[in-house]
């Protein structure tokens, strides 16, 4: 486990002040006519939710996932992707980068993912620790599609997916199963009343002997399965301070280990977390977080030749520490006005050995570093006029990259090998949006939007290279932000009561987007392109008649990069690891309470695994399903399948060298108070 001191100062005040909190009444404050509510969640969504494509999801959604993973929910979410096909339990941890409107291409997240209203993204790398977000401790998830201007703005370049942790009463919630390879999962929560307020510890542990991911006809002696351990734990706590205030704390941690085609080839990541905030409702609200994090990440690569240790990426410390301050005053009858400012701070530095592949013996020792930083201020207000809203945003951002380096130096003599010293650098941007949402009937709502978004590179973009055979990709310690421009239309429809459309068109573009481009045979380098243009059509249906319900999303796009000087031989090619086309769609049936049989069908269009379209990945069709029936009480039978028919999924095709996605993978447990 990671201690940083900075994360250990934090730990007291997130484990005892809500508590104490909820025991004591402010001095000088009336007794409160009415009984105090607290809710755990941030203030309400903010009118201007409606005019921007949003998706939100349920607790009944979220825990009906075939394959209980956090990623496996968001995929039924028009637009979204992850930078590989594959799941929390068979990729490496590095690679899970998360994104919305096709806008990948690497695999640092585009998108801004928020839980609590705290970012998830791994300070040095960027990617979202997937298997550290247990979805049963979810209420809600809200995925907004294009670039944000309010809190954290600066990480939501294609978006924001904002998870909300549940507010559950007294009790506890348990789940146990097993699969057809005899892997394990097992979950818990429990949550229990402090006075007025409520805290809530959650557990879960998965582990396996994994799947093989390599092909048969590619297996050596050396290939072993996708095995994995991974545990996540929490602890939360929500209590009043006043009628109108309330204070929420959380600690967390968790551990991934996972081995990744060949034996010996493990990584690590693993975390601690601390936040607190203040959330006050009524007239005049806000809503202050502050939050610290400790990551690390550690990974052995092996010789796809010799099958024997090369790199000992032996440690990547780093820490991301912010907060945040908005502000909703009434000052303006009709309007809901927005106020605020964010800040983050990400540093880390990775240690890693370079090892001769006969003898095992330290060729080269390596380390990269540095800082990033960001401090936005933002304006943002919800005009409602009858039935029309006119939302309107500004941001300002100053972003820095200081203290970056990359140093490798001969295990044996000691001389420098490479070095690069990256000087520091700052500077401001300005981003906004804009947009209307009319009720053209009581049923029909038409929409229109525009928007601009900025991503700083990552200290992993910055200044870490790295292999994965045959390539290798270079790092580039002059990268430049990336910045998006775009808008959209769109209505949401209820004909009837029991049926909900929602149809977007959108075209956004990044502006130097960052991409992996080669540069030679296995050989690329991580560079700024001119442009990544992405224009499509996103729709979801949703449908409830009795028992039977029908979920689908589909996203359509037509996605290419803009090629200029050094990248002209890329204009027109379609961004790596980006589909044209995605699809899914859920048929359930609940014929009693505590009854629920779904089965979910999706279908990903073929992608290229480079920015040169000569990898293919062809496209997959999976086909999963959910059973759960109640057995006594609160205790429940449940069974789970994960690609059904047995579909090939490929998840990577480099030069030939392929892993693939999960197989038919088939879950028999019990649930208790879900």
């Amino acid at each position: 486990m990671i201690l940083r001191s900075r994360l250990l100062a934090s730990l007291p005040l997130a484990l005892f002040a809500a508590p104490i909190a909820a025991q004591q009444n402010v001095v000088g404050e009336e007794e409160p006519a009415e009984e105090i509510i607290v809710t755990g969640k941030g203030l309400d969504p903010a009118l201007s939710n409606g005019i921007y494509a949003t998706t939100t999801l349920e607790r009944d959604a979220i825990v009906a996932s075939p394959s209980g993973r956090i990623e496996d929910v968001l995929r039924g979410v028009a637009g979204f992707q992850q930078f590989r096909r594959s799941d929390s339990r068979s990729s490496n941890p590095s690679a899970q980068g998360v994104t919305l409107r096709a806008l990948g291409g690497n695999a640092t997240s585009r998108a801004l993912v928020l839980l609590d209203g705290v970012p998830l993204a791994d300070p040095f790398f960027g990617y979202i620790p997937l298997s550290a977000i247990a979805p049963e401790t979810l209420g809600t998830i809200r995925v907004t599609r294009g670039g944000g201007s309010g809190p954290f703005g600066a990480g939501a370049l294609a978006g924001t997916i904002e998870l909300e942790s549940a507010a559950p009463g007294d009790g506890v919630l348990a789940s146990a199963a097993v699969n057809d390879r005899g892997e394990t999962e097992a979950s818990g929560v429990l949550a229990r009343s402090l006075g007025l307020g409520f805290a809530v510890a959650s557990g879960r542990w998965d582990r396996g002997q994994g799947f093989f991911t390599t092909p048969l006809a590619q297996r050596v002696p050396a290939t072993a399965r996708a095995a994995f351990d991974s545990w996540n734990a929490a602890l939360r706590t929500v209590a009043p301070l006043t009628d109108t205030v309330e204070v929420q704390a959380r600690i967390a941690a968790f551990r991934d280990a996972r081995t990744l085609r060949f034996r010996g080839a493990d990584s690590t990541s693993e975390g601690e977390e601390a936040s607190i905030r203040f959330v006050r409702r009524g007239r005049w609200q806000f809503d202050a977080l502050a939050y610290v994090q400790a990551r690390d990440f550690s990974n052995v690569v092996i010789s796809a030749t010799r099958f024997t240790p090369t790199l000992d990426q032996r440690r990547t410390p780093s820490t991301g520490i912010g907060g945040k301050f908005e502000l909703r005053p009434p000052i303006l009858e009709g309007h809901d006005i927005r106020i605020g400012a964010d800040y983050r701070r990400a540093d880390g530095e990775l240690q890693e050995e370079a090892l001769n592949a006969v003898s095992g013996a330290v060729t080269e020792r390596r380390r990269a570093g540095g800082a990033t930083g960001n401090l936005g201020i933002f304006v943002e207000d919800d005009w409602q006029i009858g039935p029309l809203t006119v939302n309107g945003g500004l941001r300002a951002d100053r972003s820095s990259i200081t203290g970056g380096f990359y140093r490798a130096v001969s295990a044996t003599t000691g001389a420098v090998v490479g070095e690069v010293i990256a000087p520091d650098r700052s500077d401001w941007s300005l981003s906004w949006r804009a947009g209307a949402l009319l009720y053209a009937t009581r049923r029909l709502g038409l929409r229109a939007a525009a928007y601009t978004g900025l991503r700083l590179p990552t200290l992993n973009e910055l200044y870490r290279p790295f292999v994965v055979f045959p390539v290798t990709t270079e790092a580039n310690a002059n990268l430049a932000n990336e910045r998006l421009q775009g808008f959209e239309i769109g209505f949401d429809w209820q004909p009837v009561n029991e049926v909900v459309i929602a149809v977007t068109a959108f075209d956004n573009e990044v502006e130097n987007a960052i991409a992996n481009v080669t540069i030679g045979r296995n050989l690329r380098r991580r560079a700024n392109l001119p442009a990544v243009e992405a224009r499509g059509i996103e729709a979801s249906l949703a449908a409830k008649f009795g028992a039977v319900s029908l979920e689908s999303a589909l996203a359509w796009t037509d996605a290419q990069v803009r090629g200029e000087g050094p990248s002209a031989d890329l204009d027109g090619l379609r961004p790596a690891q980006t589909p044209e086309f995605a699809a899914t769609l859920t048929l359930g049936w609940q014929p009693a309470p505590g009854w629920r049989i779904a089965g979910t069908l999706r279908h990903v269009a073929a992608q290229f695994e480079d920015d040169r379209e000569t990898d293919r990945l062809p496209p997959a069709t999976t086909l999963d399903a959910f059973f759960a029936a109640p057995l006594q009480g609160r205790l429940s039978l449940v069974a789970r399948a994960e690609n059904l028919t047995g579909e090939e999924i490929v998840s990577r095709n480099q030069g030939g060298s392929i892993d693939l996605g999960v197989p038919r993978t088939l879950w028999l447990g019990l649930r208790y108070g879900f």
